[in-house]
């Protein structure tokens, strides 16, 4: 019999896209990304058992040799892709359906909501089900569902060299509409 085990999803465009786009304000610089070994690391404690990690990538027609390598360097599998349309998202969510019917533990990476049935299909109450991005950005049909566990990329797991800067959330009671006129 084969040991129990979690599978990490990682929709590494969404998480780099969030980041640039909603935390950075511009593309992120190499030493600014996630510390994507700091996530799987972070996951077989958590979860404790082992994790098969699954870095999905849109390649087109050039295939990112370098990230690639260090993907496989770490102990993900990449998931090199091509095709029209969101094939990151269409193996995604095919993968999770095929999840389904496995006796596993499953971690999605994504802020993205094109994978709350997937989700939903997962909490069957016989597994741990985690999606893993920046709490804030995290699609908020995701917090609904019973027993998923929302894990923040930065603070949870600890994913990043350096704090990112973050924009503070103000309590209405300390409101003042001054401080932005």
């Amino acid at each position: 019999m084969m040991e129990r085990q979690t599978y990490l999803l990682i929709d590494g465009e969404n998480i780099d896209a969030t980041l640039g786009s909603s935390i950075l304000g511009r593309r992120p610089r190499p030493e600014e990304r996630p510390r994507w070994d700091r996530l799987l690391e972070w996951s077989e404690r958590a979860f404790d058992q082992p994790v098969t990690g699954l870095f999905f990538l849109a390649a087109g027609t050039e295939l990112p040799t370098t990230f690639v390598q260090a993907l496989i360097a770490i102990g993900f599998k990449p998931v090199p892709l091509s095709g029209p349309g969101k094939i990151v998202d269409i193996a995604i969510q095919r993968t999770a359906e095929a999840l389904v019917s496995r006796d596993a533990d499953v971690i999605l990476a994504s802020h993205d909501g094109d994978f709350v049935d997937q989700v939903s299909a997962l909490c069957d109450g016989r597994r741990q089900v985690g999606v893993v991005g920046f709490g804030e950005f995290v699609n908020a049909a995701f917090r609904g569902l019973p027993g998923v566990r929302i894990i923040d990329l930065e603070y949870d797991v600890g994913a990043f060299n350096s704090a990112l800067p973050r924009v503070r959330v103000i309590p209405i009671d300390e409101f003042d509409p001054l401080d932005f006129l």
